[in-house]
């Protein structure tokens, strides 16, 4: 009698295996019981045990488990009638004590009752090796798809043996039979060993008196079960410390993929989670939308600012190194245009963000603040902060540092007291109208494209409390020209202090690099500014929507927390499934 026997697969033997798995499993107890969903896995994790392997019976029903016991245990005639019966007579796990180690004889599989299906499924959970049963008649899909999930996710691929019992029914060809079952076990056909049998002519032979010695002799080798029990002792041989911590882990890994599948949400629960992954997500793209327009609008602005600096360089004259006043007008209009236009463009994106959520969650989204102009107003800019000098205070005196005139830090000492007063007749803003009016570098700093007054002391038709009131809403907007027109004055002192004219191209390259500083220390301020907004804004909104988020957000929160161990647990697991090293 000959056997498809494959070789041995390695395994370790020392305590020190069985006690890491153990540990591990004590860590993967503490976890599961935390939580409600998981709680009830934490019986079928692996413990101690230094009982008897356990060989599992698996295969369906019919295909002569209970008569291979019988067999292998060399039952005597009278207690093999009580053992064997044609029906699925085992409907639960039945240990046989066998040769030191124990055979669990399980219900069949596929007889299309649920509970037998469930208690063999726990029997070979608990298994530490198998003997897979089937018959000559060969596996179906149903059956071979469950041997490739025993040899495979199970792990039993190197602790196991498959049986091919009824060998000597009419029209079983041996040979072909084998070779067949080899190729259903695909990957695994060279791991595991086939083992052809008859348990029925074993158990006949031995308890028939009548035969003759040799023709019962014949049938036993023929039976196959000599051939079984030889690999059967194989598999066994290296002992409970050698063959049980790989079967432990296995099972710990079966466990924990059990414990990840029971976190897959339901309920309340899923209902909860995704109103609230529906909710992050409207409020991540509304961030993503408006810093999506912060990032091209503010690139638009240092294009234009640096675009600016071009054509003023372009613009000095190369006999005396100024710039024409018109180029100048042109410029300072320019700013004054970008920055409002930065402003609308912006601040509209914000408002569609804003629509977009309040269309899905109503009044519970916050507006919001504006940025920095009221856009209904166009033209307008934000007023500096009372505390500090005003961008126009500031930029008139830095003018006057550079030599312009000294009427130029005159006049910033009025504009300081801008701030403290309206800009009504008697105001502060009046006076310094007035005065500015009679001061030629004060009105270039006031009259910002020539729409204050009229270029020779007077006022356009509109009235002095107008420019009062333009010169105070204008502030913001100053800033942008007067920083950005900086070096043009620094050209004009330099060229008028020095009364050289040798240096225009040096000078030129002067004013597009302070241009080209401008523009990008332009951007990164109005970035910096637009994220701190808009980040403001969105934890407004979040906050608002936290009665609709919560239970969501907690369900999630335990379910990431819990996946994110469970899987360093199974990680762990699946390092101790291999052979395991002392």
């Amino acid at each position: 009698m000959t056997t498809d026997t494959a070789p041995a697969g390695a395994s370790g033997g020392e305590d020190r295996s069985g006690a890491r798995v153990l540990a591990l499993s004590a860590r993967a107890e503490k976890l599961l019981a935390a939580h409600p969903r998981t709680r009830p896995l934490t019986a079928e994790l692996p413990r101690a045990d230094g009982s008897p392997l356990r060989i599992a019976l698996t295969g369906p029903y019919s295909a002569g488990k209970s008569t291979l016991v019988a067999a292998l245990l060399r039952l005597p005639a009278a207690r093999v009638g009580a053992l064997v019966d044609a029906a699925p007579k085992t409907q639960e796990a039945t240990p046989y004590e066998w040769d030191g180690a124990t055979l669990v004889d399980l219900p069949g599989t596929l007889s299309g009752d649920d509970e037998h299906s469930e208690a063999a499924r726990r029997g070979v959970h608990r298994a530490d090796a198998l003997m897979i049963v089937t018959t000559s008649e060969l596996p179906g899909e149903a059956e071979t798809g469950a041997i490739l999930e025993a040899l495979g996710r199970a792990g039993f691929a190197d602790r196991s043996v498959v049986v091919v019992n009824k060998m000597s029914a009419e029209n079983s060809d041996r040979e072909v039979v084998i070779e067949e079952i080899r190729a259903r076990l695909g990957p695994f056909a060279g791991r595991v060993p086939i083992v052809p049998t008859d348990a029925r002519d074993y158990v006949d032979a031995v308890n028939d008196p009548s035969l003759p010695a040799a023709d019962r002799a014949a049938l036993v080798a023929e039976s196959g079960i000599d051939a079984l029990t030889a690999e059967l002792r194989r598999l066994v041989a290296p002992g409970v410390d050698g063959v049980r911590p790989r079967a432990q882990a296995f099972e710990l890994l079966r466990v924990l993929t059990e414990a990840e599948r029971r976190w897959e949400l339901d309920g309340d629960d899923l209902r909860a989670a995704r109103t609230t992954r529906k909710a992050q997500e409207a409020v991540t793209g509304a961030r993503e939308l408006v810093l999506s327009a912060l990032d091209r609008e503010s690139g638009v602005v240092a294009d234009r600012t640096t675009a600016a600096g071009e054509r003023v360089a372009a613009a000095v004259s190369d006999k005396n190194g100024t710039v024409p006043d018109r180029v100048a007008r042109a410029v300072e209009d320019e700013e004054e245009d970008m920055a409002a236009d930065f402003d609308a463009k912006f601040f509209s994106a914000m408002r569609t963000a804003f629509d977009t959520l309040a269309a899905e969650y109503g009044t519970r989204v916050p507006e919001p603040d504006a940025w920095a102009n009221d856009l209904e107003t166009s033209g307008t800019a934000p007023a500096p902060a009372p505390e500090e000098d005003s961008p126009l205070s500031r930029s008139a005196k830095e003018a006057a540092k550079n030599g312009m005139k000294a009427g130029a830090a005159k006049a910033g000492e009025w504009l300081e007291k801008v701030k403290d007063g309206g800009h009504g007749p008697g105001s502060t803003a009046a006076a310094v109208v007035d005065k500015l009016s009679k001061n030629g570098v004060a009105r270039k700093i006031l009259d910002v494209g020539g729409k204050v007054t009229n270029g020779a002391e007077g006022f356009k038709p509109w009235g002095r409390t107008k420019a009062a009131k333009k010169l105070v809403g204008a502030a913001g907007k100053a800033r942008w020209a007067l920083l950005v027109m900086e070096p043009l004055t620094d050209l004009v002192g330099v060229a008028r202090e020095q009364g050289e004219w040798k240096a225009v191209n040096d000078r030129r390259q002067t004013i597009r690099d302070r241009f080209a500083e401008q523009a990008r220390a332009r951007r990164e301020a109005l970035t910096d500014a637009g994220t701190r907004y808009v980040n403001e804004w969105i934890a407004r909104v979040e906050q608002s929507l936290a009665g609709l988020t919560e239970q969501g957000a907690r369900v999630d929160a335990e379910r990431e927390a819990a996946l994110s161990a469970i899987q360093d647990l199974r990680d762990e697991a699946a390092r101790l499934t291999g052979p395991m090293a002392s």
